[in-house]
């Protein structure tokens, strides 16, 4: 549920700590959006601490949060490839504390540094991989089921994200979720 990249986290620390690239930490606080949809950016982020959402607004402003952002998720990579507008908007849901890479630097680490480029590349791939069967999985379970894996995945989910947050992760309404909610708890199979 939260995705993390603990090896490519731990080399861009490396990275960072010898002073080369202009690498810069910057901290964000809760409910901060640090990319808007459709905008075009600079800079390029990897979480060091903290979790954040990643999603797109459809037209009448419901949310679809691709996904939750732990340590070692970058964001603002596919832009740097694309030269596009970005896709997706990226909030803050805790404190977070990021390590942030111009566009320059970025892409010259990717042209000099085979270590860094593998490790780009590797999250790139993962980040495909991980949709089809999580999307698929919650399309062809009950909610309960998409709830309870929820908790399986990452069992303080109901403390650190809020409903709505949740709700839109699974793509249902927060009434859905509440009734599941309800029901489960009735069940005794919510910690």
């Amino acid at each position: 549920m939260i995705r993390t990249n603990s090896e490519l986290l731990s080399y861009v620390s490396q990275i960072q700590r010898l002073g080369k690239w202009g690498i810069v930490e910057e901290e964000f606080g809760p409910k901060n959006k640090i990319i808007e949809q459709d905008q075009r950016y600079s800079q390029v982020h990897l979480i060091k601490e903290g979790i954040a959402k990643c999603y797109i607004s459809d037209d009448n402003g419901r949310e679809f949060i691709q996904e939750f952002l732990g340590a070692g998720m970058e964001f603002g990579e596919l832009e740097v490839f694309t030269g596009r507008l970005s896709i997706c908007a990226v909030e803050s849901i805790t404190h977070l504390t990021v390590f942030s890479f111009s566009y320059a630097d970025f892409r010259a680490l990717v042209k000099t540094d085979a270590r860094f480029n593998h490790l780009v590349m590797k999250a790139l791939a993962d980040k495909i991989r991980y949709k089809a069967p999580r999307h698929s999985y919650q399309h062809s379970h009950p909610i309960e089921d998409n709830v309870l894996r929820l908790q399986e995945l990452f069992p303080d989910f109901a403390r650190v994200i809020s409903k709505k947050d949740i709700a839109n992760y699974i793509g249902i309404t927060v009434r859905s979720l509440n009734r599941a909610l309800k029901q489960l708890e009735g069940a005794g199979k919510l910690k």
